[in-house]
């Protein structure tokens, strides 16, 4: 792999400790996928916040790179495992709350923005179409190469960091054109909404296996419907990237856009997805919103369906620090911590520990959300759209 001369300095030690092991890092990413070079990168996004995921050797490492490392390029981070206001009032362990706080010095000691977020585009670290980016975190990853344009191999935490202290990361993958087109058409039978992209997304990644989806039939779609789609996509299949005819910028640019491979989705698969999320007659000890985090549209659909009803279930709804802050301004915060639901920021039931807290079942309208409370955490399952986990919330 050719390396510029400023490339070969960082990798012989010239800038220091951090600099040096992470273009090591790079440069063996780099030819394992024989990659014939660096690419500057614009930012990053951190996964492997959360304590829970890190451990104490997860910690040492990035102590160890913060005593003489800094980012290059802005970088945000993903949830960590607490609310880092309110872990007290929420019962977060003290013991796991110190050893989370030990990990966020770290990175911010690195440069690196306090944004605790899998929804990076909505808390200022929003790529422009084009740009090259070294992105972890699944969700977020196939949001910016899919909904912005922006171009990231599916990274993992150590790379990511590594891709930040250098500014760069190897080209390779989803960085180059000809890995960015379709495999496999997928027409729906007809518009769905809400939590059903989220079961579409989970059906179609595990069809579709290691092919680029481009999907046909959809005609209106939120950016809500978007995430949850893409979040479910990554979740079941691990892609990293889908088009949507007529809506998504490279499909837009490529009208002609076409795929060899075709597949019709029934709706008869679409409802097998509902039951396989679904542990019924569970009464859930949680219900949330906010895989991904919440955006402030979310916030307000939820407070306008609760219609000034008080919940009586534990009733969470997780999203960014910057978002909270917006809802705060609008009064939709308040609004809806009267009624008994929480606003939790920084973290997330997924990288939280969410058991220590007493629970065993959730209920949510995230096929994300839903599979790894399963199968990441061993908790029981509601799979429901946001509609219906109010009405569940109120009873």
């Amino acid at each position: 792999m050719y390396l510029t001369r400023e490339e070969e300095r960082m990798l012989e030690g010239e800038y220091g400790y951090a600099v040096q092991k992470s273009m090591e890092i790079l440069v063996a990413l780099g030819e394992i996928y024989e990659a014939e070079r660096m690419v500057e990168i614009k930012s990053a996004q951190i996964s492997g916040v959360s304590y829970k995921s890190l451990g104490e050797e997860g910690l040492e490492f990035i102590e160890e790179l913060a005593e003489d490392g800094r980012v290059r390029v802005p970088t945000t981070l993903n949830p960590c495992g607490i609310d880092l206001e309110r872990w007290r009032e929420l019962g977060f362990p003290e013991e796991f709350a110190e050893k989370q706080l030990r990990v966020i010095k770290a990175y911010l000691k690195l440069g690196i923005k306090q944004t605790l977020t899998c929804t990076p585009y909505l808390a200022g670290n929003r790529p422009r179409f084009g740009d090259h980016i070294a992105w972890s975190e699944s969700s977020a990853i196939i949001y910016a190469n899919s909904v912005l344009g922006a171009r990231t191999n599916r990274e993992g935490g150590p790379s990511a960091l590594a891709a930040a202290i250098a500014g760069r990361t190897p080209l390779y993958g989803l960085h180059l054109d000809e890995n960015r087109v379709p495999g496999i058409e997928v027409k729906i039978p007809k518009p769905l909404s809400g939590y059903g992209y989220a079961a579409l997304g989970f059906l179609v990644g595990r069809l579709a296996g290691d092919k680029i989806p481009l999907f046909r039939g959809m005609k209106l779609i939120s950016d809500e419907e978007l995430r949850l789609l893409g979040a479910a996509l990554a979740c079941s299949g691990g892609i990293p990237l889908f088009h949507i005819e007529g809506i998504t910028p490279e499909a837009k640019l490529n009208p002609n856009m076409r795929a060899s491979e075709r597949y019709e989705v029934e709706a008869d698969e679409i409802k097998e997805v509902y039951e396989e999320l679904n542990d019924h007659d569970v009464d859930p000890d949680l219900i949330f919103i906010g895989c991904p985090h919440s955006s402030i549209r979310e916030l307000i659909i939820f407070l306008e369906l609760l219609e000034d009803r008080a919940v009586k279930k534990k009733t969470w709804i997780f999203t960014s620090r910057a978002t909270r802050d917006l809802g705060e301004r609008l009064g939709v915060v308040e609004k809806l911590e009267r009624l008994g639901v929480k606003v939790v920021c920084d973290t997330c039931p997924i990288v939280a520990p969410i058991r220590e807290l007493g629970v065993r079942s959730i209920a949510t309208n995230s096929a994300k959300g839903a599979w790894f409370s399963r199968n990441l955490n061993g908790l029981k399952i509601r799979f429901m759209p946001i509609e219906s986990l109010v009405e569940l919330a109120v009873k």
